[in-house]
């Protein structure tokens, strides 16, 4: 292949930047399920200068964004980049960056690798399950399916009334419009990539 180029891509401008901040705490405080007023609590930022920022009304001081970045256990640094590379045509989700797990806990840990603010019909994951954890989910829009690959361990897929099991390499798909489950058979952690497709 013959060399080309290199493509420089400008710095965003800081209209840009805070544009793309607003859709990021608006993406990041609904993933959370929390209301302005709750953010405003955690944050201690007040609820009128939160929803201007999400409107991206408001140029915030680097004290404030250092408040929100805080209250969703994000450094100044992440929260800031994560905005730059949403306003960059490429999207780049660092593994540092916590705000990208969706869920986490004894069981389990899911982990988004598409981007928090795009509005999509394809969902990517990371799933770690420990042993004996299981994700299980109730079924999704109508005509929702699932696409899963293991990367390490042995896991179970149910769906419905079917039940098949896989191995580290194996992939399946299956209907995620009903009852559906991976489960991790193995003795230890299981690691698996999930694409949810929607119709």
């Amino acid at each position: 292949m013959p060399a080309q180029k290199r493509h420089i891509t400008p710095e965003p401008s800081p209209e840009a930047i805070n544009e793309n901040l607003g859709k990021r705490v608006k993406k990041l405080r609904g993933d959370r399920g929390w209301s302005l007023e709750e953010l405003a609590n955690v944050s201690g930022v007040s609820r009128s200068m939160l929803s201007e920022i999400e409107r991206e009304k408001a140029n915030p001081t680097l004290t404030v964004t250092f408040r929100i970045a805080r209250a969703f256990g994000l450094t100044l640094q992440e929260l800031i980049e994560s905005a730059e590379a949403t306003a960059s045509k490429i999207q780049v989700i660092r593994a540092s960056d916590r705000a990208q797990v969706y869920r986490s806990d004894r069981h389990h840990e899911i982990r988004t690798l598409s981007p928090l603010n795009l509005e999509k019909d394809v969902e990517f994951y990371e799933v770690r399950l420990k042993p004996a954890g299981a994700l299980r989910s109730q079924p999704h829009f109508e005509g929702t399916r699932e696409f899963l690959t293991v990367e390490e361990g042995t896991v179970r897929i149910e769906s419905g009334t079917d039940v098949e099991d896989l191995t580290k390499g194996d992939s399946g798909t299956y209907r995620a419009d009903v009852p559906h489950a991976i489960v991790n058979t193995g003795k230890s952690e299981a690691l698996v990539f999930l694409v949810v497709i929607y119709r």
